[in-house]
């Protein structure tokens, strides 16, 4: 069989602007995902140009470029989206990461869950690149990135100044202005935004989000830094999920609110210093990063209780926190020879300081504070300490050998001195990457490691039944890439995780607690094809299985667990004056309780951009989200409730709806 060379690479790709070129094999389409750009089957990387053509109804919704991940929503557009991901429902975040110039999204000891990631500040217009990874074989990647990783870059400037105005159906408008100027040292970007939305629910959601971004950047490529400021604020009414009685009862609609003052409002500011340069060695890569975020969140699923049946909100509850965080990254990437092989590795060290004061759980009513159930004074210190070595022992076999170490601290101090103390733990994650061929234009991949998530820092140090502060997780997977068929980038893996402790959602009580271990396994194919120079196609199919290992009476599904995932695209890009985006997402049922006589209901959603340019300053999209007006639900939960005229709690299925079919236009004028 003919042999292709090998192609070049860098030994930390995430980081990177995206290459024309990767070595001798040329990137092609809208995907980094040519034979010879990564370390397994199923990393890859997103450019700015398929981003640009794809409609969003939400901002996370970027992060569906990296196949088989599912974005949804169940409380309001200034909450954390839910995410599926390899057999997970991850909730808010758990066991994926992100991270958006290096700064860390994921917050741990969380008011609302473990992970917790919002991505609401984010501006599609700026992001410039997508890497992403899954499974634990990286040594880059640390907490929550078991199931995966993305790491998202923004651009330092625009080719041309952007005025974008959208009006859609249920009271959404957006306004977003955004551009560069260079300075005589640099590039200055700024960006700000605007959102109002009611949606579909019957008690409208009233969204107000504000977002703004400065930006300040020198040089290009190899040698370049930028320091960027970002502020963010949203506040909103939701409409959480409800009863399926309720609906079928005729109690609510199906776009109906049983406790009206649900909602919430939450800030974000940021600093952050992102830099890379060449130096005798090779390269090396520094950020530093300062956040603070407050959150305030009023949530009711279970209504009436035991003290008060006849009061449909006597169970509504507030999550609150404030939270500093500070971290840095910095990594040595270098080239030697060791034993006249060429071997490319990369030392580094991550550390991240999270402050909470206060964070707590509360009784409300009417979405006022009535009482204190439980507040902490939470400190957590995580430090990462990693290395890793890529080497070519033939033309058709390179090794990736890395070696990470964690160190977790955690002070607590409980409003109940009982649960107030100290917590530590460390962890060693070994990984190991196998990449055989090209051999006619294919290449196989072996990839296996051990990585970890953290629990939260409250329930380390409880009395009763506390949990271990760091969980063990362990991976394999086997995949192949090819482009034998002219055209067609196409990766199949199957893959296999084990978890020492399983975080799982409470939907009573709007958080995760940690469970029994679990092992999930699964089988993923991605494709992407380029027809023509206008006309792309993109097909990403993957199914799992997820199981706890350690039986017990009430059975070993995991509850939410996604089994079956399919998303379909078609784009056209510039025939002439037009463009347009197709997409359709599947996923399927899946178990709501261990026994697995209770079922989610699937979900097909359907999104449609047809966009016209009169000029090479002005365009029109006509956005189309759930085109076929899908009756499909968002999420699905199995928990009990209590309705008014409930004796007691009563197990239900309760339901968020997708919304109808969506209607929005944006006039996007370059200046």
């Amino acid at each position: 069989m003919a042999q292709t060379p090998p192609a070049t690479r860098t030994a930390s790709p995430a980081s990177e602007q995206a290459p024309t070129e990767l070595g001798n094999v040329v990137v092609r389409a809208h995907y980094d995902n040519s034979v010879g750009s990564s370390d397994a089957a199923s990393e890859g990387a997103v450019t700015a140009s398929l981003l640009a053509n794809r409609p969003t109804l939400r901002p996370a919704e970027v992060l569906e470029f990296v196949p088989g991940l599912i974005v949804t929503q169940h409380s309001g557009g200034g909450k954390a989206n839910q995410y599926f991901l390899r057999g997970f429902n991850l909730d808010h975040g758990t066991d994926f990461a992100t991270y958006v110039d290096g700064m860390p999204i994921n917050m741990p000891t969380h008011a609302h869950g473990q992970g917790y990631s919002d991505m609401n500040w984010l501006m599609p217009e700026l992001v410039q690149r997508i890497n992403y990874r899954k499974g634990p074989y990286f040594a880059e990647e640390g907490d929550f990135s078991s199931a995966g990783a993305a790491r998202i870059r923004l651009v330092d400037s625009l080719p041309q100044g952007v005025l974008n105005v959208t009006a859609g159906q249920d009271g959404y408008r957006r306004a977003l202005v955004a551009n560069s100027s260079p300075l005589s040292t640099g590039t200055l970007l700024y960006a700000f935004e605007a959102v109002h939305n009611d949606g579909p629910w019957d008690h409208p959601e009233d969204l107000r989000k504000l977002n703004g971004l400065l930006r300040y950047s020198v040089g290009a490529g190899a040698n370049r830094t930028s320091l960027t400021a970002m502020a963010y604020d949203a506040r909103w009414n939701s409409t959480d999920q409800i009863p399926l009685r309720a609906v079928e009862g005729g109690l609510v609609g199906r776009y109906g609110a049983l406790d009206p003052s649900d909602g919430g409002r939450t800030s974000r500011q940021s600093l952050s210093l992102d830099t890379q340069h060449t130096n005798a060695w090779g390269t090396f890569k520094f950020n530093a990063y300062a956040i603070h975020s407050r959150l305030k969140l009023f949530s009711n699923f279970e209504y009436a209780n035991d003290d008060e049946p006849d009061n449909a909100g006597a169970s509504q509850f507030e999550q609150a926190e404030r939270r500093q965080v500070v971290g840095m990254a910095m990594s040595q990437h270098w080239t030697t020879q060791w034993g006249g092989f060429e071997t490319n590795n990369v030392i580094g060290l991550q550390a991240r300081h999270d402050r909470m004061r206060p964070l707590g759980l509360y009784e409300a009513e009417g979405g006022e504070r009535t009482g204190v159930l439980q507040e902490s004074r939470v400190r957590q210190r995580s430090v990462g300490l990693y290395a890793e070595s890529s080497t070519q022992w033939q033309p058709w076999l390179r090794s990736v050998l890395g070696l990470r170490a964690d160190h977790l601290q955690a002070d607590v101090d409980s409003a109940m001195a009982a649960n107030s103390g100290q917590t530590s733990a460390s962890l060693a994650s070994p990984k190991l990457s196998l990449i055989l061929g090209p051999w006619e234009k294919t290449e196989y991949f072996i990839n296996a490691g051990t990585g970890f998530h953290s629990n939260d820092a409250r329930g380390t140090t409880v009395a009763v039944d506390p949990v271990p502060p760091l969980v063990r997780s362990k991976g394999l997977e086997l995949g192949l890439r090819t482009e034998i068929v002219p055209g067609l980038q196409s990766s199949l893996a199957w893959w296999q995780l084990k978890l020492g402790s399983e975080l799982v959602f409470v939907g009573d009580a709007g958080t995760t607690e940690a469970n029994r271990a679990s092992k999930r396994q699964g089988i993923e194919w991605n494709n992407h094809y380029v027809a023509t120079n206008w006309l792309q196609f993109d097909l990403d199919l993957a199914a799992s299985q997820a199981r706890f290992t350690q039986d017990a009476p009430e059975g070993n599904r995991i509850p939410g667990a996604l089994e079956k995932v399919a998303s379909l695209g078609v784009t056209v890009n510039d025939l002439g004056r037009w463009h347009g985006q197709f997409q359709l997402r599947y996923f399927g049922p899946r178990p709501l309780i261990e026994d697995n006589s209770v079922r989610s209901s699937s979900t097909t959603l359907a999104y449609a951009r047809v966009g016209y340019r009169f000029s090479p300053a002005l365009k029109l999209d006509v956005d189309v989200f759930n085109l076929f007006n899908r009756k499909d639900n968002d999420i699905e939960y199995f928990y009990a409730s209590r309705l008014l005229g409930d004796t007691a709690g009563v197990d239900d299925r309760h339901i968020h709806p997708v919304e109808p079919r969506t209607l929005r236009v944006t006039l996007s004028a370059s200046f």
